[in-house]
Formats: C-alpha cells, sequence, structure tokens
C-alpha cells in the first residue's frame, strides 16, 4: 500500500448533495457561465476573510503573498485553475465548506431549486452551494488549500460530483490560499479560452475589490468608486466612470453619490445625463440599473429599483445583504430590496427636489431635459408629494414660454378665496393667448397654467388636485366661481346695455341656433365669460375637456358621446348684428350659415372639427358676398 492510499479518505456525499449534484450536472445549461463567478466571488470572500485577520494582528503565513486572484487555462489539456491567496482552508475545514451542502437551510435550497425548474440557475449562491455551480462544466473538481495558520498543513480535496469525495493531505510545498483545478467537460472547453473567460471576468466580476489576472493581465481595471467615500473620490472620478458605464462622451449632468447604513446597507452612484435619451418610448429596455452585491454583478439594467418615470437615471446599487444571482421574481418578494428600491427612489426625488429649491435655473435645464419621462410618475402613489413638487408648467402669468413655474408658486399667487388651479391645453403659448376661453380669466387677472403636450391634461385628470386646490380645465370653468373675482382689465369698449326688447330677441335668437345645431349641442346661451369673441364651447359637465377625448380617442378607448354648451356673447358685435337680422328676418339663411361656422370655428380652435371642407366651402361663400358688397361701395 503507497503512503498517498494511506492518507487519503473517501467519504460520500450526504444524499440532498447528490440530489443537487445530479440537478446541476443534468438540467442546467442555460447560464453555465455563472460557475466562474461564484468562484471568483467565494477567492474574494477568502481575501476579505485574510485581511480580516491580517487587521486583528494574527500572524499570516506566507506574509508577503499579494491579494491577488489568478485564472488560468489550458486548452489542449481543457484545464482551467482560480487562484486566491486568502484564507485558505484546513483538512475539516475542507470537509465543512465543501462536504456538505450549506451549513443549514439544505431542505429549503433543494424545495426552491425543484420547483424553479428553467429558472434554476437563479437561485445558485442563495443558500451557500455557489461552489457546487462548477459541475455544471466540470467531469472532476480537485481543490488544494492551505490554511493561514502558522504551522498548518496543506489539503487536497478531489471529487467528479457523482456521489463521492477525497480528501488527503498533501506534503508538496504549497503557499497559503486555495487552487481549484477544474477537468472541463468535452461540451464545456469554451471555458478554457481566453477571451471566453476575460468576457465572463468583465461581465460578472468587474468590479471585485481584488486584481483578477488571466495570463498575467489584470481584468478588472476599474475601481468600484461607488463604495469608496465621497471625500475620496475626484470629479473627474465620477467622469471617468460614467463614460466607462453609459459609453457617453458628455460629462453628466448631475452625480448622486450614496452609502447607506439604516435601515439596511447599500452604495448608489446614479448619474442624470445632460441629455435626453427619449429611446424609453421606442425601447423600453434599454433603461435600468446595474445591481451588485458586494461588487459582484448580479444584473445588468435592473429595471425595479426605480421606477420607469426615473429611467434616465444612471449608475450603479451594490447591497451588502441581498443573495447572489436573485432572480427577478425573486427580487419582487425580497423585503431587502424592496427596501432598497423604495431608498434609492427616495434619494433621486430628494436630490432633485434640492436642486429644484437652490439651483432653479439648473433644474429648469433638467426639467427641458427629462420632464416629459418625469411626468409619467403620475401613478407613483407612495412618492406623490413630492413628485408633483417637482412638477413645472409654463402658465399666464410668465413672460415667455420657456419659463416654469411649479405647483407651490401657482399656488402662492392664487387670488383670495381661490380654490381651483385652473390650466388649458394648447399647440403653443402664442395659440393659447387667444383661445376665446382664456378672455374670463385675463379680464379676473386669474392664473391659468398652459399646457403643451397633451400627457399633462391626463396627469392632471388622475392627480385631481394639489393640496387642497383642485385642478380644473378653463372649459369647465365653473362662472359663478369666477365671477366673485374683480375685473382687472378694462374693455376696450363700452358697450350700450340691450335694451328690453333686444334682451327678448337675443333669447329667441339662442332658440334659433339651437334649432340649428340640434343634437349637436346640449345648450345654447348667454356666455359670461367671453369678453370679445363672439362664441366658444365649454363642457356641460365635469366630465373630460376636449383636449382629453382627444387623448382617449388616439389610445382608441371608448369615451361616450361629448355633451357641449355652445356659449354666445351678446356684447360682440357679430351677435348684435344677428340680433338685428333676426328682429327683420327670423328665418334669415344667414343667421343659419353664421350660427354653422361659428360652431365649426369653435370645434376647429377645441380640435375636434373633423372635416373642415364646410367650414371651408362656407367661408369662401360669404368672402365672395361680402367681397361684391364691399365692392359696390366703392
Amino acid at each position: 500500500m503507497s503512503e498517498e492510499q494511506k492518507t487519503t479518505e473517501k467519504f460520500q456525499f450526504k444524499a440532498e448533495v447528490k440530489k443537487l449534484l445530479d440537478i446541476l450536472v443534468h438540467s442546467l445549461y442555460t447560464s453555465r457561465e455563472i460557475f466562474l463567478r461564484e468562484l471568483i466571488s467565494n477567492a474574494s470572500d477568502a481575501l476579505d476573510k485574510l485581511r480580516f485577520e491580517s487587521n486583528k494582528g494574527e500572524k499570516i503565513n506566507d506574509a508577503e503573498l499579494p491579494y491577488e486572484i489568478k485564472i488560468e487555462y489550458d486548452s489542449k489539456e481543457k484545464i482551467l485553475r482560480v487562484k486566491d491567496t486568502g484564507i485558505g482552508m484546513n483538512k475539516w475545514e475542507v470537509i465543512s465548506n465543501l462536504g456538505t451542502i450549506a451549513k443549514s437551510g439544505s431542505e429549503e435550497f433543494l424545495k426552491n431549486i425543484q420547483g424553479a425548474q428553467g429558472d434554476a440557475n437563479n437561485i445558485i449562491g442563495r443558500f451557500g452551494v455557489g461552489f457546487y455551480s462548477v459541475f455544471m462544466v466540470a467531469k472532476e473538481v480537485v481543490v488544494r488549500s492551505k490554511s493561514y495558520k502558522e504551522g498548518a498543513v496543506a489539503v487536497e480535496w478531489k471529487s467528479d460530483g457523482l456521489g463521492d469525495y477525497e480528501i488527503r493531505e498533501v506534503t508538496e510545498e504549497l503557499k497559503r490560499g486555495t487552487e481549484i483545478e477544474i477537468h472541463l467537460k468535452d461540451d464545456s472547453t469554451e471555458f478554457a479560452e481566453k477571451y471566453r473567460l476575460e468576457g465572463i471576468v468583465k461581465k460578472h466580476s468587474n468590479f471585485i475589490n481584488y486584481p483578477i489576472y488571466i495570463d498575467s493581465e489584470r481584468m478588472n481595471t476599474v475601481q468600484a468608486i461607488w463604495r469608496e467615500p465621497k471625500s475620496n473620490i475626484k470629479h473627474e472620478q465620477y467622469v471617468e466612470f460614467y463614460k466607462f458605464l453609459t459609453y457617453e462622451t458628455d460629462e453628466p449632468m448631475d452625480i448622486i453619490h450614496r452609502s447607506i447604513d439604516a435601515p439596511i446597507q447599500f452604495n448608489a452612484l446614479l448619474f442624470i445625463p445632460a441629455k435626453t435619451y427619449d429611446y424609453f418610448w421606442y425601447n423600453k429596455e434599454n433603461y435600468g440599473l446595474d445591481l451588485y452585491v458586494r461588487r459582484v454583478m448580479i444584473q445588468h439594467k435592473n429595471k425595479d429599483l426605480l421606477p420607469e418615470y426615473l429611467s434616465f437615471v444612471k449608475g450603479v446599487v451594490d447591497s451588502e445583504d441581498l443573495p447572489l444571482n436573485i432572480s427577478r421574481e425573486t427580487l419582487q418578494d425580497n423585503s431587502i430590496f424592496m427596501k432598497i428600491a423604495q431608498s434609492v427612489t427616495n434619494q433621486v426625488l430628494n436630490y432633485l427636489i434640492d436642486k429644484a429649491k437652490n439651483e432653479p435655473e439648473k433644474y429648469a435645464a433638467f426639467w427641458k431635459e427629462h420632464g416629459k419621462i418625469f411626468k409619467m410618475g403620475y401613478m407613483d402613489f407612495v412618492n406623490m408629494d413630492k413628485y408633483m413638487e417637482l412638477l413645472r408648467f409654463n402658465s399666464s402669468k410668465l413672460n415667455s414660454k420657456d419659463d416654469l413655474t411649479s405647483l407651490a408658486d401657482y399656488a402662492s399667487r392664487l387670488k383670495e378665496g381661490q380654490k381651483e388651479i385652473y390650466y388649458i391645453t394648447g399647440a403653443s403659448r402664442e395659440a393659447l393667448e387667444t383661445d376665446p376661453h382664456l378672455e374670463i380669466f385675463k379680464a379676473k387677472d386669474v392664473e391659468v397654467l398652459y399646457f403643451f403636450e397633451p400627457v399633462d391634461e391626463f396627469i392632471f385628470t388622475s392627480l385631481r388636485k394639489y393640496k387642497d386646490y383642485e385642478f380644473k380645465s378653463v372649459d369647465a370653468a365653473d362662472f359663478k366661481t369666477l365671477d366673485k373675482f374683480k375685473d382687472v382689465e378694462t374693455k376696450e369698449e363700452n358697450k350700450e346695455k340691450l335694451s328690453k326688447d333686444d334682451e327678448k330677441h337675443f333669447d329667441s335668437l339662442l332658440a334659433k341656433m339651437k334649432t340649428v345645431l340640434g343634437d349637436r349641442v346640449v345648450e345654447v346661451r348667454e356666455s359670461k365669460r367671453l369678453k370679445g369673441s363672439p362664441s366658444c364651447l365649454v363642457s356641460a359637465d365635469e366630465g373630460f375637456s376636449s383636449q382629453m377625448h382627444k387623448i382617449l380617442k388616439m389610445t382608441n378607448q371608448e369615451t361616450g358621446p361629448q355633451k357641449k354648451v355652445f356659449e354666445v356673447n351678446k356684447d360682440n358685435n357679430l351677435i348684435r348684428n344677428l340680433i338685428e337680422i333676426f328682429k327683420k328676418s327670423p328665418d334669415d339663411e344667414y343667421i343659419k350659415n353664421t350660427t354653422e361656422q361659428l360652431y365649426e370655428g369653435a370645434l376647429l380652435l377645441e380640435g375636434l372639427l373633423e372635416d373642415p371642407h364646410n367650414l371651408v366651402n362656407r367661408m369662401n361663400k360669404i368672402l365672395e358676398e361680402t367681397s361684391a358688397l364691399y365692392k359696390n361701395s366703392k
């Protein structure tokens, strides 16, 4: 009997380990590359433990060795080696760490992995079994390890993963640390190719805190600066990392670097780009934060760390407490992850609130670039107060289309007794300022928010109110509410009041107009809101505004019939002329044509006129008749 046979001991894996190995070897192939990530992560942990012992003042074997991880490969022999100079293991630690499936939770792990089926790869590492993933690619694994403790004897562990393993003490000289020698299966020889190994390291382990070498070339050259104190990081380092992360050439607009210790521990380094990436609507997968666990990449572009309306934010989040390789489905049920996501969202919103308060001009620049996407947060009920404080719009009180106001600023300018925040939607500021619906608001000096994008009104319809102030579209405004405010704008001309007889004829004219328009309107009535224009359409109830109906119609949603009221301004010269014509001939064709023209003109302003042909033809006929009159008067 040889000396090696005397010192070699054979052990049987426990039943649950055999079951696990069978699943790994025969069922899981979709993400086999994660075995290398697991081995590198274990090596990093071993180096962390050694550093801890060294800081305690313990004597360390081979103290001159650098803290590092090396990956060696032999494509001809189909062998891969992963080496570290970490804490190492003695015989009993090898048996404890490699001979059993986690020290606790094995039954829970097996239950999870058996139920996971094709997604089982995503829970490797959750129960301390990451090492066993090596058997997805290995036909035999040899582990050689030597403890950091003085006088330690090196030990070798060997297994083919089929049911047992061997352990022997190693008499040849070994340095401190652990070497894992992997004899690759015939269908796994890609893992003995440099390009493949480099890709895996850069994808999963680029920010491990210790050097990782392949053929003496260091792979992880970019520092995980998010784990460093902000005081230690220069602006140039942030910019360099941002460009590395995003492939951008410009500097970021904002940098948010946070280290959170309670109630959960994580680090976050977030960037707001200087320019908008309006890909959200066209490539919905092109957003998300990179999720790390102790510098190990877990998910690229995780979409659950921030809500979609903050999708313009780029960056990384690194947790100390999450398990490795946790799936999206598992994340959604993980209380630690949910707390991290809530905290990250709060960090971004709080940063923006401070920016808006202390640097309003810079916040305006942010809003110009990213406001469209940010507006989509109207369903974030948890953060609704913060969301509403950050909204910005143009308004009738501002000097130009580029100026912005917050809802808080609008509220500070409310007239005494005003309980509504009014808004109007249109294509441009110029178009809105000539809208008939604004005439009474100008006369009363009541501020109106200007919406230039259809989504704005959709947001306000969903939000309903800001603090105690209700959002109200101008075409649904109650005149009785507005009438309590005094006029501050002088009329261009003082119209004489209609006589009692003319008042009666005006009422009859309104009835005639209703007959002409029929069921197209629910009512024709005198307008109290118009100060110059002859007529307009207003909502008959508290339902959707005209703009909102257009939005819903564009999305093929049924809105039902629109209830509109046709309002007529008796002080307008055209209407007064119609009264005189009506007094002479109530059935005059001119009254019918003018009513149709005024109605379709109002529809045009509302954006609801589907066919303009009648309007244009009628207008041409009127111009023809008036031009003849003008010619004959000369």
